[in-house]
């Protein structure tokens, strides 16, 4: 009987190769620069010796998926790749897994007005240019090379092809950061923020991608002519909150609040028993104001200048005069001092 011709045999052993293909195979020769790998039909591959992670490990008769890298060497022999095939099998699976407001990364293959395309595997992806960004793109091929996170939108896994945005994730992210915000922010918390913006009365600062606002008069304790007199545009500061309107999403901070004033670095400089002589600024009902020479104020009281009940303070001190005190007692946490006279002569 006369043997009939198998096609599909004949088919399979002169297969027309192609870049990009996988293939199931073996090896079966290991050589110092590479392995012959045999994916059946009438011809073998060679996969370099640096595709492999651990080439020591490598053995005649593994077998695993290869991808056609090279139709033809420089020993006229096709050449595949094992960590392609491996990548390629991966993102196969990460596509597969993959639903509607699923979150991928992607590098971005090419461009054009109409969006971006990329691909996750054997899925072919598109970013309209409505759901790249928020903010005007001048030029989408200059994304061409990057890398983005996307949200997806549409998928049709029978055609392979995914549809996503890099907008609609931002914006999530954004949300969720600025919940998270909202929830954990107080009064007096010390937070670190950038100056995003200087004003003539103040400057925006953004904290965790939320707005926030220091006055002037909240960025130091010396007199400034302009906020740029203490921070910088783009620079990071700590500040402490210390105001909070949810309704109206308003913060406000203060830099100075984190530092130390002249006055209460004055005060501390005091002795409790210390005698300094000092300059009556201010006359009171009840006793004087007297400025010392580091800078401090304390409050000479009426009862710490005289026994005589009868006498007024200004009746034993006069506005600009100096005298003699001795400081009694100080309280750094409410910054006050109070004096004793010594010296009751007035000059």
């Amino acid at each position: 009987m006369e043997d009939k011709f198998d096609l599909n045999a004949i088919d399979k052993t002169f297969a027309t190769y192609k870049k990009g293909q996988l293939f199931d195979g073996v090896v079966i020769m290991k050589r110092d620069d590479g392995v012959i790998f045999s994916i059946g039909g009438k011809n073998d591959t060679f996969i370099r010796r640096d595709d492999f992670s651990d080439y020591d490990a490598v053995k005649i008769g593994d077998r695993f998926k290869v991808l056609i890298v090279n139709l033809r060497n420089d020993e006229g022999m096709i050449e595949a790749s094992k960590s392609q095939a491996d990548n390629l099998i991966t993102a196969n699976q990460n596509a597969q897994a993959l639903k509607l407001g699923s979150k991928f990364s992607c590098v971005i293959t090419s461009a054009s007005n109409g969006g971006l395309q990329s691909r996750l595997g054997d899925y072919e992806i598109f970013i309209p240019a409505n759901e790249v960004s928020s903010h005007y793109v001048r030029d989408f091929k200059a994304l061409v090379g990057k890398q983005y996170d996307v949200m997806v939108t549409e998928i049709d896994k029978e055609n392979k092809k995914i549809v996503g945005s890099i907008k609609l994730l931002v914006e999530q992210i954004k949300q969720t950061a600025e919940n998270l915000f909202w929830s954990s922010i107080f009064v007096n918390k010390v937070v670190s923020g950038k100056i995003k913006k200087i004003m003539p009365y103040g400057c925006f600062v953004d904290v965790d991608g939320v707005d926030c606002f220091v006055h002037i008069s909240n960025l130091s304790h010396t007199h400034l002519d302009s906020p740029a007199d203490a921070v910088k545009e783009g620079q990071t500061y700590n500040f402490r909150v210390i105001e909070v309107d949810r309704e109206n999403k308003k913060v406000a901070l203060s830099k100075k609040a984190l530092e130390e004033s002249p006055k209460l670095k004055a005060i501390k400089q005091l002795e409790v028993g210390q005698v300094y002589s000092g300059q009556v600024i201010k006359l009171l009902a009840f006793g004087a104001i007297i400025k010392l020479p580091n800078g401090a104020t304390g409050l000479l009281h009426i009862s710490n200048a005289t026994d005589d009940k009868q006498k007024q303070i200004h009746n034993i001190v006069k506005l600009d005069q100096t005298v003699e005190v001795e400081v009694i007692d100080k309280r750094d946490d409410e910054q006050r001092v109070s004096l004793r006279l010594l010296n009751q002569n007035v000059q």
